[in-house]
């Protein structure tokens, strides 16, 4: 990863990258009380900003969060990209915690870093993906705002140690499962497959997994490729026979596709760079690292 990085505080505007910008006491320090997004910056703004604000305030009403008004955020993300070169990928954070342990306004900044080679090689390459048991049932978050149902939590624990297990079992993602054996959703991806001429993820009201704006885009815009849409639950087993793909898809990330699931390799599709494209990623913008140069995606 590049050290190029900018920061920005609401209220301070762009500080210095290396300046602490969040208080010992602060609530998303101490108990991981708080929100994040993560937008892609391409030709120096923010991909689908208004979607990810979107999900922010519907995750802040569900946890009683009080946050700054939009136009305030979409000023901090301005401010944020104003000074970011066109031609460089950037990946955007904006983190909203309920501020100091002793009451007071929430604590809201900004962090733009480039886009790693690691990522880059995910979206040429693809990915091999494990499955991992969640320990809930499919339907038993729906609903349930003290299990996050649905929000991007800077409460972090569970998808940090879940990276750390992809890492020691040599391979580059996971895709949870449900007790009764359905996918769900990566710690950081959505999962979107192709039955037929059929454009399928799993759905989000019904099983609590966050709503993947990326995903959502997506599928919102299949119908330029002659796919129609649905929104159903899959089991590890019938993605291995999706025959049409198998993906990841996330903000930064873009596409990556799921080559291998649970040690099993699964044929490249011939429609990866077409939903690529869609979304954007074309393959000039692929940069990979330096030979011989391995990274996780983390």
């Amino acid at each position: 990863m590049s050290s190029r990085q900018i920061v920005a505080v609401l209220g301070r505007g762009v500080v210095p990258a290396d300046q602490p910008v969040v208080r010992a006491d602060d609530l998303g320090v101490l108990h991981g009380d708080g929100l994040f997004e993560t937008m892609h910056v391409r030709a120096g703004q923010p991909w689908l900003r208004d979607e990810h604000l979107t999900r922010l305030a519907h995750s802040a009403e569900t946890l009683d969060l009080l946050l700054p008004d939009t136009t305030e955020l979409t000023d901090l993300i301005e401010a944020t990209c104003a000074a970011w070169p066109a031609d460089t990928e950037g990946a955007l954070r904006l983190v909203c915690t309920r501020g100091p342990e002793g009451g007071g306004p929430a604590t809201v900044f900004t962090t733009l870093t480039e886009v790693s080679p690691a990522i880059r090689r995910a979206r040429q390459a693809g990915i091999t993906v494990a499955t991992l048991p969640l320990g809930v049932a499919a339907n038993v978050r729906a609903g349930t705002s003290w299990l996050l149902a649905g929000v991007k939590s800077i409460s972090y624990g569970v998808s940090a140690a879940t990276r750390r297990w992809a890492v020691a079992n040599d391979v580059d993602d996971v895709l949870w499962t449900s007790t009764e054996g359905y996918a769900l959703e990566g710690p950081s991806a959505s999962v979107v497959w192709l039955d037929g001429d059929t454009l399928c993820t799993v759905p989000a009201d019904s099983t609590g997994i966050l709503p993947g704006v990326t995903a959502c885009w997506l599928l919102a815009h299949a119908g330029e490729l002659g796919f129609s849409t649905a929104e159903r639950l899959v089991t590890p087993a019938e993605l291995r026979e999706a025959i049409g793909g198998v993906w990841f898809t996330s903000s930064v990330r873009g596409l990556a596709e799921v080559r291998a699931l649970d040690g099993m390799s699964l044929p490249a599709s011939p429609h990866t760079t077409a939903l690529r494209e869609l979304l954007g990623f074309a393959v000039s913008d692929f940069q990979t690292g330096p030979a011989g140069v391995t990274t996780r995606l983390m």
